[in-house]
């Protein structure tokens, strides 16, 4: 019998039922300009169009500012279709995005050290 894992069509023994880019509709361009350190927020606003059980998923995870590449990883999508997904969301108005704010550039030193730091901590 199949078990649901964490996301949304998820199959133990199968894996993902729907394939990755079925979830997009075969879009792989988002409307909205992100990448993977994009930050999106929920607005509050209630989407008025019908959006598909990932988009839900994702507009919940999104309570606080997180960046899209942690949106992904939550859904265990590709960044790509997530990114099409938060664009729908953007689009609605139930997510607004920004870029991150980098206190000097994204190359810093000490920015390079915190992500190394989170990295080892997470293996």
């Amino acid at each position: 019998m199949a078990r649901r894992q964490d996301g949304p069509w998820l199959d133990d023994a199968a894996g993902r039922l729907v394939r990755p880019y079925t979830v997009s509709g075969g879009r792989t361009r988002p409307t909205a300009a992100l990448d993977l350190l994009s930050l999106v927020m929920a607005t509050g606003s209630v989407p008025q169009t019908h959006l598909g059980p990932e988009h839900a998923l994702a507009l919940g995870l999104c309570d606080g500012p997180t960046s899209v590449a942690e949106v992904a990883a939550h859904l265990r999508l590709p960044a790509v279709v997530t990114k099409v997904l938060l664009s729908d969301l953007v689009d609605c108005g139930a997510l607004t995005a920004r870029a991150p704010r980098f206190h000097d550039t994204p190359t810093d030193r000490s920015l390079l050290e915190a992500v190394l730091d989170g990295l080892r901590r997470r293996l």
